[in-house]
């Protein structure tokens, strides 16, 4: 008679989701890797430094193992977005799950930014996040299915004073994911634009004036919202939220 442990081994476990997360090593990128690893994916983070993924890669590892992964990540450098796209298939076989988190500011009056600053923010919140959309889309048409969600900011909504690069890079994101949507629903890809207000990370924030920064929304009311939307069915495609904080300070 076989026993128990030879008899389970016949039926292996179901191959995990995969996922690419972009600033993925800190702020609402790491909160998104933790919260898809804690849900099963396998997951494969980009950032900008070096040191940053093998920090984040570091304080992974022994909770997640195998099941994380980090590499350096320009999303300005098409080049290197193809590279990780290519990675990620190698090792993975199959993308389901694309996170445009990565993204950067500077604020300043629009005739007092250099050609330089503006193009730092427009192409890494921006055009970088077409070069992960382009980078992806292929596969997951080919399989059938497939989410992507991109990152903006309610500024993609609410002009402010000191942000046309800023509000320019999000107005121009959310623009783009309304239209990839609609390239690719027919596919079975769902793509769907988060817009968080205020998060209390490290990111630079000139809406934040005030010293407690309790009322701002948490990185993880970020990955729960990804979180929310991964859990529809297939038939259903939310592809916008505004997300607010509940309690923001009164603005005298």
């Amino acid at each position: 008679m076989a026993d128990a442990t030879a008899a389970t081994d016949t039926h292996p476990t179901s191959t995990p989701k995969v996922a690419i997360v972009t600033g993925g090593s800190r702020g609402i990128g790491r909160a998104v890797v933790e919260a898809l690893l804690d849900t099963g994916y396998r997951v494969f983070f980009g950032s900008k430094s070096q040191d940053s993924v093998a920090r984040a890669t570091a304080e992974l590892q022994p909770r997640f193992g195998a099941t994380v992964a980090g590499r350096p990540l320009d999303v300005r450098r098409q080049e290197q977005v193809d590279a990780f796209a290519a990675w990620v298939l190698a090792e993975a076989g199959r993308i389901d799950c694309l996170v445009n988190n990565a993204g950067t500011g500077t604020f300043a009056p629009v005739d007092g930014l250099s050609g330089d600053q503006w193009r730092e923010v427009i192409e890494t919140n921006l055009s970088g996040a077409f070069y992960c959309i382009h980078a992806v889309a292929a596969t997951m048409k080919a399989q059938g299915g497939g989410w992507i969600f991109n990152v903006a900011s309610l500024a993609a909504r609410s002009p402010m004073a000191g942000g046309a690069a800023y509000n320019a890079s999000k107005y121009g994101m959310l623009g783009m994911s309304e239209a990839a949507m609609l390239d690719l629903r027919q596919f079975g890809v769902r793509v769907a634009a988060i817009l968080p207000g205020s998060v209390d990370t490290s990111f630079g924030n000139p809406g934040a004036r005030s010293a407690d920064r309790s009322w701002m929304l948490a990185p993880v009311d970020v990955a729960a919202t990804i979180l929310h939307f991964l859990s529809f069915p297939d038939r259903a495609l939310p592809s916008l939220v505004e997300l607010r904080p509940t309690r923001p300070p009164h603005r005298t």
